[in-house]
This record gives C-alpha cells, sequence and structure tokens, in this order.
C-alpha cells in the first residue's frame, strides 16, 4: 500500500487514462504518444508509459507523472493538484491526509461555503439585484456563473463561519475576513456584488467584489480582490476560463476583455471563447494558458487612460510571446459590457472587424499628417511604433508590419529598421525555450551515450536485449548500469539519475526495424572505438613517459587490434 496521500492516488489513477482526458494519445509500441500541449510541434514527441506512468516530452524535455502533467497544463500548485486528483481517485483528503488538507483542502471548502452564503443573500436583496437587471444580466447568466451578494454588514460571514465551527484563523488564511488594527475580525467583502474566481478545473479559489454604486465613496475601492492564498493567484488564473476554454479551442481563437462585467454581457450574447484578466495584468502565465488552445488573440480594454494603458502591455507582452493579437474597438462605449448592453450584436461585430495589433499602433499613433511629420512629436510616435514592432516575436510578422509602416509614412524601410535598431530594450519572445531545453537534454550525453540509449529502447520495445550481445562494454558509462537494470526486467532504479534516465529510454520506446539497428550498433561500436583509441593514447604516452615497457606493449597492442571504421 502507497505511503503519502499522492503516491496512494497514482496508485489508483492511471496515467494513460487520466491524460486522455486532455490529448489524442496513439499507441507507440508499449507507450503511446501525442502532440506536446506545452510547446508547438507538427511531430509528436511526447510520450507516456503506461509501464512506468510517467509522461516525458523529448522536443521540451518536460516530463513526469499525473501531478506534473496537471499542475502545468492547469496552472496549479501542488496543493490544488492534490485536492483535485483525490477527488478523481475517490479519495476522501481530510481522512488520508489531515495536514494536507488543512492547508488546501480546507481552503476550497471554505471558499465553496462563501460563495453560496453569497448567492442565498443575493436571493434576499433586492437592491443587489435591481443593480444587476439594470446592468443587462438575466437571471440564468447569474445563476450560471455563481453570482452572489455581500451584505453590507461588518462581519456576517465571519459569524456564520463560526457558528458552524470554523476557526478565525482559518477564515483569515482563506482571505474572507481580515483583522483591524485593534484586533477586530471584519468580513473582508461588504455591500458588494460577489463574482466567485474558479480555477482552471472549475473549482472556487477566491472572489472579486464590486461595492454597490450607492455606497461608493472616494475611500473605498470600487473593486476589492480576494488576497493571494496558496489556492489562488491571480496572476495565474483567468476569469471564465474553466466554462470557455473549450470554445476557445474549437473557435481557434481568445476574446481577452478586461473585467468580469465585460466577460458576463459577451457570454451572455453568444461570445463563448472569451476571457477575462479580472482588472489585472495579462501575464505570461496566462498566455502559456491560452498557447495550449490557440495563438490567436483579439483584446479589448476600457477606452480610458488606464484600459488604454493596460490594454498596450497586453498586446506588446502577447506580441513578443508570439501570438497573433487583434484589437477590437467599441467606439463611443466606455467598455464592452456597456456596448453589448446597448447592442447584444456589438461584440460578435467588433471582433468579425478587429484590426491586427500594428496596425491599431499605425492608427493611434501616426493619425496625423502633413507638415507634422517632422516634428519632434510625430517622431516620437514613430519611436513608439518602432518599438512595439520590435517586440513581435515572429521575424516574417516584423518584416511585413516595417514594408507596411514604410509604405504608410514614406520612410525607407531599412532606415525604420535601423531606427528600430537603436531603441532601448531586447525581443522577449519565448519560442526559443522549448529548443533550448531540448538542446540541454542532448548536451548532457555523449554521442556514444546517446546511440546506447536508442539501442536500449529499442530492447525494451521488442523486450529482445540479445540485440545488445557483445555490445555492453561498447555502451556509455551512463547505460552499462541500465543495461543491468533492464535486462533483470526491471523498469524502476533506486537511484534518482539512473531512474530518471530509465525513464527517458522506456519513455522513447523505439520501434526500428533490423537495418536500423544494425545500422546504430555500426556506429556505437565506431564510436567506441574512437573513445578507446583516446584513452590507450593517453596511456601510452604515459607509459613511455613513466618507463613503463609492460604497460605500453599492452597498451600498443590493444591499439593495434581495434578495428578501423
Amino acid at each position: 500500500m502507497a505511503g503519502t496521500p499522492s503516491e496512494l492516488i497514482k496508485e489508483k489513477l492511471d496515467v494513460v487514462e487520466f491524460l486522455k482526458g486532455y490529448l489524442p494519445l496513439t499507441p507507440a509500441g508499449k507507450n503511446f504518444k501525442a502532440l506536446c500541449p506545452f510547446h508547438k510541434e507538427k511531430t509528436p514527441s511526447f510520450m507516456v508509459s503506461p509501464e512506468r506512468q510517467t509522461w516525458h516530452c523529448f522536443g521540451c524535455n518536460l516530463g513526469g507523472d499525473i501531478f506534473a502533467f496537471l499542475m502545468r497544463y492547469e496552472n496549479l500548485e501542488f496543493g490544488e493538484a492534490l485536492r483535485i486528483l483525490a477527488e478523481k481517485a475517490g479519495i476522501e483528503l481530510k481522512r488520508v491526509s489531515p495536514a494536507e488538507y488543512k492547508y488546501v483542502g480546507l481552503l476550497y471548502d471554505l471558499n465553496e461555503a462563501a460563495k453560496k452564503f453569497f448567492q442565498k443573500r443575493l436571493e434576499e436583496s433586492l437592491i443587489a439585484k435591481k443593480y444587476l437587471a439594470e446592468r443587462g444580466l438575466k437571471k440564468e447568466t447569474i445563476e450560471e456563473f455563481e453570482i452572489g451578494f455581500a451584505p453590507n454588514e461588518p462581519d456576517t460571514l465571519t459569524i456564520h463561519f463560526l457558528n458552524a465551527g470554523n476557526s478565525p484563523d482559518d477564515l483569515l488564511r482563506a482571505g474572507l475576513s481580515f483583522k483591524t488594527e485593534r484586533g477586530m475580525q471584519l468580513d473582508r467583502f461588504r455591500g458588494r456584488i460577489m463574482f466567485p474566481i474558479h480555477n482552471h478545473v472549475g473549482k472556487v479559489v477566491g472572489f472579486t467584489g464590486r461595492i454597490l454604486p450607492q455606497l461608493e465613496t472616494a475611500e473605498i475601492g470600487k473593486y476589492v480582490n480576494s488576497p493571494e492564498t496558496p489556492i489562488f493567484q491571480k496572476s495565474k488564473l483567468l476569469y471564465g476560463f474553466f466554462k470557455t476554454k473549450n470554445f476557445i479551442r474549437e473557435a481557434g481563437s481568445a476574446f481577452l476583455v478586461e473585467g468580469q462585467m465585460d466577460f458576463l454581457m459577451s457570454w451572455q450574447a453568444g461570445v463563448k471563447n472569451v476571457i477575462a484578466s479580472s482588472g489585472t495584468a495579462l501575464t505570461p502565465d496566462h498566455l502559456r494558458v491560452l498557447r495550449r488552445l490557440t495563438d490567436q488573440l483579439v483584446l479589448s480594454f476600457d477606452s480610458d487612460a488606464a484600459g488604454s494603458e493596460a490594454g498596450e502591455r497586453a498586446i506588446d507582452l502577447a506580441e513578443a510571446n508570439d501570438f497573433n493579437v487583434q484589437v477590437a474597438a467599441f467606439a463611443g462605449y466606455k467598455d464592452p459590457a456597456e456596448a453589448v448592453q446597448a447592442d447584444p450584436g456589438s461584440a460578435a461585430k467588433a471582433i468579425q472587424n478587429a484590426k491586427p495589433a500594428p496596425e491599431f499602433y499605425f492608427d493611434k499613433y501616426l493619425s496625423k499628417g502633413g507638415a507634422e511629420r517632422h516634428g519632434r512629436e510625430y517622431l516620437k510616435n514613430l519611436r513608439a511604433v518602432l518599438g512595439k514592432i520590435k517586440t513581435i516575436a515572429s521575424p516574417v510578422e516584423r518584416s511585413f508590419w516595417f514594408k507596411e509602416l514604410s509604405r504608410r509614412v514614406g520612410v525607407e524601410e531599412k532606415t525604420l529598421i535601423e531606427e528600430a535598431e537603436k531603441l532601448e530594450g531586447k525581443k522577449i519572445g519565448s519560442r526559443q525555450i522549448a529548443a533550448e531545453a531540448a538542446e540541454g537534454l542532448e548536451q548532457k550525453f555523449s554521442r556514444r551515450e546517446l546511440l546506447g540509449q536508442r539501442l536500449l529502447s529499442a530492447a525494451v520495445a521488442r523486450n529482445d536485449f540479445a540485440i545488445l550481445d557483445g555490445l555492453a562494454s561498447c555502451l556509455g558509462a551512463s547505460c552499462q548500469r541500465i543495461y543491468e537494470i533492464l535486462k533483470k526486467g526491471e523498469r524502476k532504479a533506486t537511484n534518482p539519475a539512473e531512474d530518471e534516465l530509465i525513464n527517458l529510454i522506456v519513455l522513447r520506446g523505439e520501434s526500428l526495424i533490423d537495418s536500423e539497428i544494425e545500422e546504430l550498433k555500426s556506429y556505437l561500436k565506431r564510436e567506441y572505438c574512437k573513445d578507446r583509441r583516446r584513452e590507450l593514447t593517453a596511456l601510452v604516452r604515459e607509459a613511455e613517459a613513466s618507463g613503463d615497457e609492460i604497460k605500453l606493449q599492452s597498451a600498443l597492442e590493444e591499439v593495434n587490434n581495434l578495428p578501423v571504421f
């Protein structure tokens, strides 16, 4: 019986069946393969081993077990993954690991209970329901996204939880209450419409609270978010993504808006591939989540100065990370929510008429013409546009937009590129990451060791280690011990480095024909002879220098007997 909760979960959940819920796996000998969800590729290099209960991508060098996959795919911390997988495995975390439950599981339960509390209070509040109706939200949308209301009272939620037997410290840790300087414990959310924030698998992990308009003052923030907790990190979560990810995959693009109301009104109007950044800046973590579904992004942020600035940062970050970015405009409206309320079809129209991001910048910064083209302000704006183009990750895209800019402003493309190169900053695209990781994987081993690994993979796939008869001494040092382990029928090692190498060999599982195996054996022998000749040459020099005739003759004899390739 497994000891830790994670080991117990892995005993109950099969990695192949679990990953089939995320990827279309196809058989590859004893293993399964798929296109890697963590980097772009056309040929599958993502391998899954039922025998080892592991996965590994030979393209980007990522790998691990079901925990590692879920954490990376859904952008979760370990505790969150533990909770989700425990539920899937039918394991009660509170029973098998009270400490883990206390750290993470309890926070999920408290947030879920708070959501239900807020929903019930919304049903009882005519003022809150009136506000939502005035904003254009329908009853079914409110119910689908579990919107609620926090009463404008100091400690209603806190008392509710304390009466249910929860400790004050747990409420503080969940971010549902806070302590004043005088030591009083009060509700964090009061007099607010409550938008539950779900993680990417649909669990409530926090909230955004919007103050009712009649309670707004200069001292009270319009929006309040849950604080960072072990299960809630704003920089990793996109509002509504748990509902819309399949629509994003089907549409091949995502519509990114700024706030919850923008999201809800767009969804209600039939735009289902929508997500919201919940008023926070777009982050690389957000883009990593989206990248698995699409590299096409349509953005629309609020028309005020703060929204415009946030929109530009989002565009530049997405373009630098090799997304194809377009900008949707809602002329005459403050934000998409307001536009959609006036005309439900406006969201679909805005998306359809969205402009490529560089064209949006051309219009924004270079709309003035004529005599002003040689002024300092115009040059400043031109440099701003050049800086935007410079950050585009794709060289082809950059070249296209430099040409387009040249045509528009009447300056030679070469001159524009020279000017752009003088600007501070560097390209921050992330496309090289996978290639660099793969290169690092290859650099860990010599050519001889890599050849030995391929032959071991072929032997594992065939379950026939006779193909390596007589070649054990030719295998690289790292492979000789692995050969002995695998030949015994074992697929694990106690040494972590050896176990990692076995994992790679088993997952690679090459199905080679006889001629390919013979060719690899020939290459392996050649590499062994080259390495051994170098070693013997060094021995000859050492023996000559020390005058050791016996050692000298032995080394010379072995050199002479080595095959010449």
